[in-house]
């Protein structure tokens, strides 16, 4: 194992729990966010979108020393120090973590970032945890605004899924 390098194989519970137990402010995006909604879309990273403000930059740095946070793809002697000020000055970082790949955003491509994702967002369980999940419509905003190969792929599956999901609400009485 290379020093930025995940530890362990992808654990999404295990890594939501500690983001839960710091009191992080989040919305699950990306990949992980389809899976919970009903995409058979298979992903190994966990990607949220955090709420900036002071408070939660502090929560989000204290998860991420838990769970050994390492800066993906930088040299191993890259100075950085993990703490509020640091996530104040970026937006999106790539870690690894010992339970696996974690992606935090500030402000996803195509959208105004946490506020605007939230109160769209609606409550999944998993596991023992509740976590806010980016809405289908959301998800798929973003993947347009990436624009990336594998976006333009996974925006058919997310397609697919908003219109059954749109059957199933017109079937209810």
């Amino acid at each position: 194992m290379t020093e930025h390098q995940s530890e362990g194989p992808f654990q999404a519970v295990p890594l939501l729990d500690v983001l839960i137990r710091h009191h992080v402010r989040f919305v699950v995006i990306g990949g992980f966010a389809a899976q919970l909604i009903g995409s058979p879309l298979v992903t190994f990273d966990l990607d949220v979108c955090y709420a900036r403000d002071r408070e939660n930059l502090d929560a989000m740095a204290l998860a991420l020393r838990e769970l050994r946070a390492t800066l993906r793809g930088a040299p191993a002697d890259l100075p950085f120090r993990l703490d509020s000020k640091t996530l104040a000055n970026g937006d999106s970082f790539t870690f690894d973590t010992r339970l696996g790949s974690f992606d935090i955003l500030g402000t996803p491509t195509g959208t105004a970032g946490f506020d605007e994702l939230n109160a769209a967002a609606d409550w999944v369980e998993i596991g023992a945890a509740r976590v806010r999940v980016a809405s289908i419509d959301d998800l798929i905003r973003m993947k347009r605004a990436a624009g990336r190969v594998k976006d333009r792929v996974h925006l058919e599956d997310l397609g697919a899924l908003r219109d059954q999901l749109d059957r199933i609400d017109r079937a209810k009485p």
